[in-house]
C-alpha cells in the first residue's frame, strides 16, 4: 500500500477547490484587475517545486493533485492575460469619462 499524508492531500484539496472559485469569476465578470500575475506564476514554480519532489523523493499518487493545482493556476493565469488589456481600456476610459479635461493618454499635451 502506498504511504502519504493525508495533510499534504488535504491542503492540496483546498487549494483544488479554490482555484475553480477564481477561474468562475474571472469566466463570468471578465474582470481579473487586482489579480497579481507574479504572485500566480510563483504559485505555479511552487507546485513545480512539488512535482519534482514528488518525482524524486515520495513518487505518489498526490502529485496528481500538485499537476492538478498547477493546471488550475495556469488557467487563471492565462485569462488575467487575456482580459487584462480589455479591463486597462475599460479603466482609462472610465477615467476619461469621469474627468473629461485630461487628455488622452496616448494624446501628447499642447498637441
Amino acid at each position: 500500500m502506498a504511504h502519504f499524508s493525508i495533510w499534504e492531500v488535504l491542503f492540496l484539496l483546498c487549494f483544488a477547490v479554490s482555484w475553480p472559485l477564481s477561474i468562475a469569476k474571472s469566466l463570468r465578470t471578465k474582470v481579473v484587475i487586482g489579480k497579481s500575475p507574479l504572485f500566480m506564476s510563483l504559485i505555479i514554480l511552487g507546485y513545480i517545486f512539488g512535482i519534482i519532489h514528488k518525482a524524486l523523493y515520495s513518487n505518489d499518487i498526490v502529485i496528481c493533485f500538485y499537476i492538478f493545482n498547477a493546471l488550475l493556476v495556469s488557467i487563471d493565469l492565462t485569462l488575467y492575460f487575456i482580459y487584462i488589456g480589455k479591463n486597462r481600456r475599460d479603466l482609462e476610459e472610465a477615467k476619461r469619462i469621469q474627468d473629461p479635461s485630461s487628455p488622452p493618454k496616448n494624446q501628447a499635451f499642447g498637441a
